[in-house]
């Protein structure tokens, strides 16, 4: 079944629809359950008037106000200040609904609000297969309570969601595939290059939520010399060229760049598609997942807009749970194999994904509800064993070896709130700044962190010790060369694939890494981590907290879900030393250390990564640093196992973990004989040849 708008789904729909619409005069015994499906029933009349409104041509004759209006009108009832007493809030389902039907019918009403998007981009199947999954459903209940006096059995109604995800989890899988590698007739592309930019009513064509920071982006970057806008693009995508050119791979053999960003950056990505086409590279753009037959993360993957309310997305982040067991694992993995056969050619020409990345928004502090929908133990492993065997099936068909990435990060509007003003001008000039961390002198980082590397190439063994209540103490093994004229250890990274410059990193030795990663404050993926602290042995982590909650239970288990992903343990696939003490003091001369992305923070400080080592599923290609020697360090005792135990290999995530300079207390090159070399010491570099990074602290 092809996913197109034909007449059969608009039939579906229409006929849905006139059922939908008696729902709300209709009455039934349960007061409480009539109410829901009278609710639910709106948001989807709601969601037909929209579409007839865009069917019309709306977006072209509406005001921004009236435009404004039905956006924000489409996500009012999940924004804080209603979201109390929304069906869409897992705690005040199951208050009203009880605790056996509350949390099943809140993800039913999450899945049915993905048809925003989809009404946008005028895909009428996805609506045509909502419309009637929630009448199935309801129909369920009518049915019992007219002819048994009772409400349905959950597993009736549960057995209902769970073949509506399997049965069009075919169509699903040929659908995000199809996005993925296929560039023809791309919605979102479409509205970056044809729209008027300047016309801010471009923004409500996506059917994203746009709020004041989405506006104000585009505004700002509307209103910004073009030659600064050319430079934000033109480092972006030079640094994807680059990508390929330093590890030795043919870009002229790919056709398709994977672009990813926030709306309001359409007039940076409007230069930027121009460059890569000027590259011999089409983009692919496709929306965040916000259905569960896409597969949702709290981590966008797409273009996405602003977050309406990010506890609502936390409360539902484990709504998978009410149908994952093995079996519908084998069904999505069956379809995801077909989908990539059908799209084999068009899948070798991917080149990677090009991202770019946005930070500043206000802090959040997740409430874990007893309420919420929770993966068991024996989901949490059906969970880690779906991503690997996903991963190495796509990557028999997007070529590890073959492809590359690059990712950059500009702050929006949003971070004025804590800037020491805020203020547009101050905002402006924090923007500039951002820009120059981005496009650092290339020449000077390499010869300065050569430097390190030539020490470091001599040393067994780093310790890492914490300061100003920093409980770090650490001793992380290195890999030992062989050939010291033509092999190193560490890789000289340069602004290519991970802007901005400055980070010297390896993939260190597990046997004999020891000890205690502190910090006191970290935001990883979006979240807030408060005193994390991970225990390493023998390079596994062995233990973990954090203070982000009173119960000891609860810090563990927020630390497992999105710093382990799932995983009992994961090994230190990565050691590394930021030597980017520009984006340091830009940080703290606008305050706003604690809002910076991975991306940058991992350049202010040594960072340690937990899962895969930097060089995943490519161990077997040889890297080169600009001096010419190989870069042996591509492995450590578990990547190895990949020739004899595939399965236990790899763990596909990483998540790098930055000590900043002001809690390091020291940070020693150990060698054989015992010779120690500082590098580091009260958060300054004390090694020769080194102490110009300290210019930026002295200015």
């Amino acid at each position: 079944m092809k996913e197109v708008t034909t007449e059969e789904f608009e039939e579906r729909w229409e006929l849905a629809m006139e059922r939908i619409r008696q729902i709300p005069k209709e009455q039934m015994t349960d007061t409480a359950f009539a109410a829901y499906f009278a609710k639910v029933a709106g948001f989807l009349l709601l969601i037909d008037e929209q579409k007839l409104f865009l069917e019309k041509g709306g977006l072209k004759t509406a005001s921004l106000e009236e435009l404004e209006r039905r956006n924000h009108g489409l996500y009012a009832d999940i924004l804080p200040e209603h979201y109390e007493e929304s069906y869409a809030n897992p705690a005040y389902s199951v208050k009203c609904l009880g605790t056996e039907f509350g949390g099943l019918l809140s993800a039913l009403y999450k899945e049915l609000r993905s048809l925003v998007g989809f009404v946008h981009e005028g895909r009428i199947f996805e609506l045509a297969i909502r419309g009637e999954l929630f009448l199935e459903i309801y129909a369920a209940f009518v049915y019992e309570w007219e002819e048994e006096k009772r409400l349905p059995a959950y597993q009736e109604i549960r057995g209902i969601f769970y073949w509506f995800l399997s049965d069009y989890a075919d169509v699903a899988a040929e659908n995000r595939v199809r996005e993925l590698v296929v560039p023809e007739d791309n919605f979102a592309v479409k509205i970056i290059m044809e729209s008027d930019l300047s016309d801010l009513r471009y923004l409500f064509a996506y059917g994203e939520y746009v709020s004041e920071n989405e506006m104000e982006t585009a505004r700002f970057l509307t209103s910004i010399p073009a030659s600064e806008l050319h430079v934000m693009a033109d480092t972006y995508t030079e640094g994807y060229r680059k990508g390929f050119e330093v590890t030795g791979r043919d870009l002229s053999i790919k056709n398709t760049v994977d672009i990813r960003y926030q709306l309001g950056f359409e007039p940076m990505m409007r230069r930027a598609v121009e460059n890569f086409g000027r590259l011999g590279l089409e983009p692919v753009c496709y929306r965040a997942a916000a259905s569960l037959l896409y597969n949702p993360s709290l981590y966008k993957v797409g273009f996405y807009g602003g977050c309406p309310n990010r506890q609502y997305e936390f409360d539902h982040k484990d709504d998978r749970a009410l149908f994952l067991d093995k079996n519908y694992n084998n069904r999505r993995l069956e379809v995801m194999h077909t989908a990539f056969e059908q799209y084999r050619k068009e899948a070798a020409g991917y080149a990677g994904p090009a991202v770019v990345e946005t930070f500043g928004e206000k802090d959040f502090e997740p409430v874990n509800k007893p309420e919420n929908i929770r993966l068991s133990e024996e989901q949490n492993g059906l969970m880690v064993e779906y991503r690997t065997q996903l991963g190495e099936l796509q990557r028999n068909y997007i070529i590890e070896e073959e492809r590359s990435f690059t990712i950059i990060a500009f702050p929006t509007p949003e971070i004025k709130a804590v800037l020491p003003e805020d203020t547009e001008e101050c905002f402006r000039e924090f923007f500039r700044e951002v820009i120059r961390i981005n496009t650092l002198d290339y020449e000077h980082y390499r010869k300065v962190q050569q430097t390190l590397i030539d020490v470091l190439d001599t040393a067994v063994c780093c310790e890492i010790r914490g300061r100003e209540g920093n409980r770090t103490d650490l001793k992380v093994q290195l890999c030992r060369r062989e050939d010291p004229e033509r092999e190193t250890i560490f890789e000289n990274c340069v602004a290519d694939v991970n802007i901005p410059v400055g980070e010297v990193f390896t993939s260190p030795l597990l046997k004999g890494t020891e000890g205690i990663l502190s910090v006191s404050r970290v935001f990883l993926n979006g979240l807030e981590y408060k005193n994390l602290t991970i225990t390493f042995s023998d390079g596994m982590i062995s233990d973990y907290t954090c203070d982000n909650y009173s119960k000891e239970e609860e810090n563990r288990e927020f630390v497992r879900e999105n710093v382990l992903f799932r995983h009992k343990t994961l090994p230190m696939g990565e050691f590394a030393i930021g030597t980017n003490t520009t984006a340091y003091t830009v940080a703290r001369k606008y305050g706003v250390e604690n809002k910076l992305p991975i991306l940058i923070a991992e350049k202010m400080g040594p960072h340690f990564a937990v899962g895969d080592t930097c060089y995943s599923h490519a161990e077997d290609i040889r890297v080169y640093n600009p001096d010419g020697k190989e870069i042996i360090a591509r492995d450590n005792e578990v990547s190895r196992l990949r020739t004899t135990d595939p399965a236990r290999a790899y763990y596909n995530c990483h998540t790098d973990i930055t000590i900043p300079y002001d809690e390091l207390g020291e940070l020693v090159a150990v060698r054989e004989d015992g010779v120690r070399i500082p590098l580091i010491k009260e958060g300054r570099f004390v090694l020769e040849g080194t102490e110009s990074l300290n210019d930026a602290f002295d200015a």
